[in-house]
């Protein structure tokens, strides 16, 4: 059975310093506006956490998650909502915050999603962006980091559940 190490991709301090910016960003572009953000689930929790921290204007926040994948570890090409928002959003700018954009299906999806409730506008927030995977032609209004191909774990990025804790993000490699 081959196992992976992880391996520091991007320091937990260009972390905080890149989410403080993304934040002040975020204040002056929605100050004085009735903001939303929706959280990705389970990936972006812990960058989303931190963003409301750092977020100086008010807002509220909903989460929604959203499966192509079945039993399997190859996409289904069906996507679907396992968890929708809970919030009326209609007239509302809406801030999806994802943990990290490869294909960009599910993203495009979510956001055509959203955007048929009527808000007043729906834009994108990730912390990692991968332009080199996408199938999908979709961007971020708002982006952490673009980083190369590789798979990546920490700061709530996962491998199979795993490796979530880690407070840096890291390339796993083969031992």
């Amino acid at each position: 059975m081959e196992q992976k190490k992880p391996s520091i991709l991007i320091r937990k301090d260009d972390i905080a310093k890149r989410v403080s910016e993304i934040a002040g960003d975020i204040a002056r572009d929605y100050g004085g506006r009735e903001l939303v953000l929706v959280g990705v689930l389970k990936g972006s929790f812990v960058f989303l956490a931190d963003l409301v921290r750092n977020l100086s204007i008010p807002h509220t926040i909903d989460f929604i998650a959203a499966s192509s994948y079945g039993s399997g570890t190859v996409s289904s090409g069906t996507i679907r909502i396992t968890k929708d928002i809970s919030l009326p959003i209609e007239g509302k700018d809406i801030l999806l915050v994802e943990d990290i954009i490869d294909t960009g299906t599910t993203l495009a999806y979510l956001k055509q999603t959203l955007k048929d409730r009527k808000p007043r506008s729906v834009a994108i927030c990730a912390f990692i962006d991968k332009k080199e995977r996408r199938e999908t032609e979709i961007d971020a209004e708002y982006v952490g980091f673009t980083v190369p191909g590789g798979f990546i774990v920490g700061y709530g990025l996962d491998c199979d559940e795993k490796f979530r804790y880690l407070p840096d993000v890291c390339v796993l490699e083969d031992l």
